[in-house]
């Protein structure tokens, strides 16, 4: 029973072909495409897959760009199916004032976490931070309850609206200093140590909130540059949200690990 997972953020459109919907399954093939391309993935990429069994897939972009993904799609015989947050999921409670309108990435990466921590041993709070084209940093407790989150923009919207509201700043992309000594640097700095800040922010509050070290996982395309900055030890996750969609497919598929 082979499975597609299919991730579709704000800029790219991930997928990774598994043998089995569950945790652990043997990667078979993956692949990304920018949103500009993906009308092609059909005669392309995934042109020389096998067919999946099953698809579970998690979408940011809206409605349009999940039926362009749909019509690709059609070359196989399996039924779309996409994540909607809800009130309950793989063991995570949401804890959003309107559940559904949790963004589906955030709640899916969630999952992925939370059994991450759990498949090595006891329950931890957690925190999960997600770096891309916008930054989201959320608080899990030992029960799996998703108490809140942050979101704000990652580091090209902030460089961008910097460049767009202040006269003379249209400069090359700079190093992370402790004490920048040129705008460049400045920028750069600026906005990394604000996503370091916000992600401390809520490390903090959680540790009051649980009386428990978090523990913390970072994902997302833009991860690595966000690492070497942050002020508490981190655990690097390729993508949480394929775990999480793996996850949610055992639970809905009959497949468990």
């Amino acid at each position: 029973m082979s499975f597609l997972a299919i991730d579709v953020g704000n800029t790219r459109l991930k997928w990774a072909m598994y043998e089995a919907p569950r945790p652990g399954a043997a990667l078979l093939a993956q692949g990304a495409e920018f949103l500009d391309h993906i009308d092609r993935l059909s005669e392309t990429a995934w042109a020389h897959l096998a067919a999946p069994t099953r698809m579970l897939g998690c979408v940011v972009a809206g409605d349009a760009v999940r039926r362009r993904v749909e019509d690709q799609m059609e070359l196989w015989s399996v039924d779309p199916q996409w994540v909607v947050p809800s009130l309950q999921e793989s063991g995570l409670t949401n804890g959003y004032d309107h559940p559904s309108r949790l963004g589906c990435d955030r709640w899916v990466a969630m999952i992925g976490a939370r059994q991450r921590v759990l498949a090595r041993g006891p329950a931890r709070p957690l925190v999960v931070v997600m770096v891309g084209t916008a930054v989201t940093v959320e608080a899990i407790d030992a029960q799996g309850r998703f108490l809140g989150g942050l979101i704000l923009p990652g580091h090209g919207i902030m460089l961008r609206a910097l460049e767009s509201g202040t006269a003379g700043l249209h400069v090359p992309t700079g190093e992370v200093r402790s004490f920048p000594t040129n705008t460049s640097d400045a920028l750069t700095s600026g906005g990394t140590f604000a996503i370091a800040g916000a992600v401390e922010r809520i490390y903090q509050h959680l540790l009051q909130h649980c009386g428990e070290e978090p523990v913390c996982m970072m994902t997302g395309g833009a991860g690595w540059k966000m690492a070497p900055s942050m002020t508490r030890p981190f655990e690097l996750v390729d993508n949480l949200i394929f775990d999480g969609l793996l996850e949610i497919a055992a639970r809905r598929f009959g497949t468990p690990p």
